[in-house]
């Protein structure tokens, strides 16, 4: 790229940047609404597939694939989707996912067969995975002062672990109330809205320079996300030990490290550029996301389990029992990110959140039939609200920070991947070990009769909240060696920030100066 390209470049993203200036927290309410409808989309569907399936007449072992059909597109695809959003401009990559996400929505709500409605679901899935690291990205290059950006990752982490639980109550009031269709047209108002918003109060940055694609590292490593997520959803119905789980798993493995011989060799414009994964901060911070993905299942599923099976909660009542905890995350997320990270750090802020984690499943584990809301549910709702709040939105904070423009959108999509693995790893894992714990009990105590059902299951449940506690035991541990000081951390960023050539000065402007 010439100088007076380059000169160009920079005066357009000034200009951008100055036209957007007083519209960027709005920019955040439109990204935070798709946010929220991808995160929502997850839950609402689990609560309507009962209804769905007695309404469209499909079999129970068909029901998986309304789930694995968005989960193999949204897994496999976030890459490719991300680095398209770089090379496109984030704007019209975010704006291309809301109306092919409201598309396949319409269609998946009017779906008049089983075929159509898991076709539309694949859909939402290619969309999604376009759509969510253009949300992300466009939060990384529109706040850039390390107060303001503190405050949107506050915010956008608030909802990225609260939708969950807002989806609960929100599919369990619109299948009671309405129909499961409209868990799916639901979709299509957030849509609108947000690409509304985005047509008005968003910026289309240009981007600096052409690439093609990267063709062989997009294969190894779409196919390589593909075999890993349809490997685990395949082992939660067939087992670890079936001819087809294990194949997809060990083709899953040589393929993604194929990918990584093949992005350390391609020099002009890699999918993944393995220097945004080889900061140890950034690093730390996404293996964070993937641990802290696999553990909230041990929360929002199984948890959610408890409430409807053993204590006959409904579904909308069990949505709000989690209501306290949103509130949680809402102030630990803001408080994480505009306090406590930029003071001490993300060593000390997640490995602390990982410790309360650790708390509020250990405290689960003491549950049984007996106990209530009050005293057995809530207080670890509360705890793992602050817990989430310090990890989640610390650690997208800390995997996008220092990343150059250019690879904003990669960056982005490698934290909704490590989120996509790791809830495909925790429905499997922890669904088998729910499942094969309270076989064993059943099998154990057949004598107890018509109560054996209820104390089986919380068995399950109980061994689930074990795992859970271990996993986050775990992250803190990571957390605490891996995880440099915010002294060091400084003096990484502003090393790799004096590495940026200055043939680039555009790249160089854009540089976020966080002190985190």
């Amino acid at each position: 790229m010439t100088a007076k390209h380059a000169q160009l470049s920079l005066a357009d993203r000034k200009a951008a940047q100055a036209r957007s200036g007083d519209h960027r927290w709005l920019v955040l309410v439109f990204v935070s609404i798709a946010q929220l409808m991808i995160v929502l989309d997850a839950t609402v569907v689990n609560i309507a597939l009962p209804s769905a399936q007695a309404d469209l007449g499909f079999a129970n072992d068909q029901r998986q694939w309304i789930v694995t059909a968005y989960a193999l597109a949204f897994g496999s695809l976030l890459l490719l989707g991300g680095r398209v959003g770089d090379y496109i401009g984030r704007k019209r990559s975010f704006i291309a996912g809301l109306f092919a996400f409201a598309i396949a929505s319409a269609i998946g709500g009017a779906a008049p067969s089983f075929g159509v409605l898991v076709a539309s679901r694949a859909v939402q899935g290619v969309a999604g995975a376009l759509l969510a690291p253009a949300a992300l990205g466009m939060l990384v290059t529109t706040f850039r002062d390390p107060r303001d950006r503190g405050k949107a990752f506050g915010v956008f982490g608030t909802v990225a672990v609260g939708g969950g639980a807002v989806g609960l109550i929100l599919g369990g009031v619109l299948t009671q109330y309405l129909s499961w269709r409209w868990t799916m047209y639901v979709n299509v108002v957030f849509a609108l809205v947000a690409a509304a918003g985005a047509l008005i109060y968003m910026t289309h940055e240009r981007s600096q320079t052409r690439h093609r694609i990267d063709v062989l590292g997009t294969l190894t490593a779409s196919a390589g996300l593909f075999g890993l997520v349809f490997g685990f959803s395949h082992a939660e119905t067939a087992g670890w030990t079936s001819v087809v789980t294990l194949t997809s798993l060990i083709a899953a493995a040589v393929l993604l490290v194929s990918f990584v011989f093949v992005e350390a060799r391609v020099a002009a414009a890699p999918l993944l550029p393995l220097r945004i994964v080889a900061d140890r901060a950034r690093g730390t911070a996404f293996a964070s996301v993937g641990i802290a993905g696999i553990a909230m299942f041990g929360v929002f599923l199984f948890l959610t389990y408890y409430l409807q099976q053993v204590k006959h909660f409904s579904p909308v009542s069990s949505g709000f029992a989690f209501l306290p905890m949103i509130a949680c995350v809402m102030i630990s997320s803001n408080v994480s990110n505009i306090v406590t990270l930029p003071r001490f750090g993300p060593r000390i802020v997640i490995t602390i959140g990982m410790l309360l984690g650790t708390a509020a499943m250990a405290n689960l584990t003491r549950l049984d039939v007996h106990s209530s809301y009050a005293s057995g549910v809530l207080p670890s709702l509360i705890v793992m609200g602050f817990a989430m709040g310090m990890v989640m939105a610390p650690a997208m904070n800390t995997a996008t920070a220092g990343v150059q423009p250019a690879d904003s959108g990669v960056a982005a999509a490698l934290v909704s991947t490590m989120q996509q693995v790791g809830g495909s790893v925790g429905t499997a894992v922890l669904s088998t070990a729910a499942a094969t714990v309270t076989t064993n009990f059943a099998t154990a105590h057949a004598s107890l009769g018509r109560t054996l059902g209820p104390i089986a299951a919380t068995h399950g449940y109980t061994a689930v909240f074990v795992i859970s506690s271990s996993l986050f035991a775990l992250g803190a541990i990571m957390g605490v060696t891996m995880f440099p000081s915010r002294t060091r951390l400084e003096q990484m960023r502003a090393e790799a920030a004096a590495q940026v050539p200055a043939s680039a000065p555009a790249a160089q402007e854009s540089q976020p100066a966080l002190a985190h």
